[in-house]
């Protein structure tokens, strides 16, 4: 596909930013079909991406088996020249970014994370890293500079595998104190025994007791996307100077996000962390290191359309 890049490939050494790709694949659940289209939509117009997408029981294109523990031998090499064939890569959405470990070689970031997201080929094999770390902390970076600055209390909410990235990110700046809220314990309780160091877990009923003394709470649930429940925090009890993130971006202006701008709180939002989390992956599939601008912002705001606002 020869797709004009321009906003994303600036300062990339094209001039003009008209590239010849191939294809990247997104791999998601059917029940999961309105983010992985909203994530095809702006990859594939404003990153110069042609993107196909699969079910789970297709999932890389090559039918990987429900059960991680059917993967034998050479597998892995099996699974990258199987994708190979069509694909540069893939990029893995909710909720299989921790069985994509499975599947591949994971680098260290993403042995450590627990969770992958970005899948490439190299020699053959299907090698797999976490981008959203460095898309979270870069997002929050450039939302609310300092943000890291004497951050005290962190509440994540959530434990499936962007919880995980989180939840290393946090660690990486140093937080003092952690506590991830799930709906269900035992994943919790997994993500704890994971980092241990400074995390603690807690029941879904005592989310909104612990806003009180959060200087950050963290959504990294579906809870609030368009189609699904709020995510019901109450963050009026959030101290004035806390800052607020959610990683759903449809719609871009989430019930989360519009009632901390509504109290004053600094805010980060998902579609920031998209367009960081594409960076590595972009440059890994295809050589070039791409730039997030306001430019490109504005054009993924539009593509998504006044629907997501």
């Amino acid at each position: 596909a020869t797709l004009d890049a321009s906003p994303f490939l600036r300062g990339c050494g094209s001039e003009s930013g008209l590239v010849t790709l191939g294809a990247v694949l997104v791999v998601g659940d059917q029940a999961d079909r309105e983010h992985r289209d909203t994530r095809r939509h702006v990859e594939r117009g404003h990153a110069a991406l042609r993107v196909g997408e699969v079910q789970r029981e297709r999932a890389m294109g090559f039918g990987v088996p429900r059960d991680p523990g059917r993967i034998h031998g050479d597998r892995r090499g099996r699974h990258g020249q199987a994708l190979a064939r069509d694909y540069v890569g893939a990029n893995v959405t909710v909720p299989h970014k921790e069985a994509a470990l499975a599947y591949s070689l994971p680098d260290e970031r993403a042995s450590a994370v627990g969770a992958a997201n970005t899948l490439w080929i190299a020699g053959g094999f299907l090698h797999a890293t976490n981008t959203d770390v460095e898309g979270f902390l870069n997002n929050l970076d450039a939302c609310a500079p300092q943000w890291d600055r004497g951050l005290g209390n962190a509440v994540v909410v959530g434990a499936g595998g962007a919880a995980h990235a989180v939840v290393y990110a946090l660690l990486t700046r140093r937080v003092e104190h952690i506590t991830v809220v799930n709906r269900t314990p035992g994943r919790a309780e997994a993500l704890r025994q994971r980092f241990l160091e400074r995390l603690q877990v807690a029941p879904w009923e005592q989310l909104n007791d612990l806003l009180g003394d959060a200087t950050l709470l963290v959504n990294t649930t579906t809870l609030g996307m368009a189609g699904q429940p709020e995510l019901g925090a109450d963050v009026g009890r959030l101290p004035s100077h806390a800052i607020v993130a959610d990683l759903v971006y449809v719609p871009l202006v989430t019930p989360l996000i519009e009632a901390a701008k509504a109290k004053g709180l600094r805010t980060a939002d998902g579609l920031g962390m998209l367009l960081h989390q594409a960076v590595r992956g972009f440059t890994l599939w295809f050589g070039k290191t791409p730039e997030v601008t306001a430019e490109l912002r504005a054009l993924a705001e539009a593509d998504l359309g006044p629907s997501t606002a």
